[in-house]
């Protein structure tokens, strides 16, 4: 089409990734997608503990696998299994779907961060360790202040975690943003200014508010996460330039 486009990664790529969620679509639907958009998508999380009451989870991993596609079970699942002191019989159910990544957070049970690194420094022997900083509680969450999240994601990285993702639930209310779904603009900016990689950490953004300032403040090829499985074109024209919101962001 002789449009100059800004170069995006391909894959696979470690930077400009997009972590689509799953939340329980049809089989059919979930196939469509991966099949119609299949450059698009890097991975895809089972949100939360979808993975155990989907019929046809197999089916699905089938598909993901069939189309070079990785995929890995909420965080949510992970701390489930830790309530019940039940980490065994996760790593049996990882293993029985043959999950070469898996997410660990602490963002609803009430452990403390240092415990969380453990458990990573743990898992990350056998799996590639995705970490999760910021808790779903969103009165919690905006209590914690911008040096616990850096201090937080640096434990978890120095512990053995591939890469960090911040927050902000699939509803985009807590974590890094606030309640209302508003950015914190100051927090990501003190992130940003620290001395944190940043092809090291994947952002949420699960909708058109937040996906736009990541990309027109780190470029086309930032890490984005919870993006919606009827959103990833759009999104792609996002990182291109190719929609109102980020139009003027690259300029040629």
């Amino acid at each position: 089409m002789n449009l100059n486009l800004p170069n995006r990664i391909s894959k696979p790529r470690k930077f400009g990734i997009n972590v689509l969620i799953d939340n329980g679509y049809p089989l059919n639907f979930f196939k469509d997608v991966i099949e119609s958009f299949t450059e698009e998508i890097d991975f895809v999380k089972f949100g939360w503990g979808t993975s155990v009451i989907t019929k046809n989870l197999q089916q699905k991993i089938d598909i993901l696998i069939h189309h070079n596609i990785s995929y890995f079970f909420g965080g949510t699942l992970f701390e489930k299994y830790l309530q019940q002191d039940s980490l065994s019989k996760y790593k049996k159910l990882l293993n029985k779907y043959n999950c070469e990544y898996m997410e660990i957070s602490n963002g609803t049970i009430d452990i403390d961060n240092t415990s969380k690194a453990s458990y990573i420094k743990d898992f990350s022997k056998d799996f590639k360790v995705f970490s999760e900083v910021g808790l779903k509680d969103s009165i919690k969450s905006e209590e914690m202040s911008p040096k616990k999240w850096i201090k937080y994601i640096q434990e978890d990285l120095d512990a053995g975690a591939l890469k960090v993702i911040t927050e902000a639930r699939e509803s985009g209310t807590s974590g890094i943003c606030r309640s209302s779904g508003e950015l914190r603009i100051g927090l990501i900016e003190e992130i940003l200014e620290s001395n944190l990689k940043i092809e090291d950490i994947i952002f949420e953004a699960p909708n058109k508010k937040l996906q736009p300032h990541f990309i027109k403040r780190l470029g086309t090829n930032c890490n984005l996460a919870n993006i919606s499985f009827s959103d990833i074109i759009a999104l792609e024209t996002l990182r291109l330039g190719l929609r109102s919101d980020t139009f003027s962001t690259f300029e040629t």
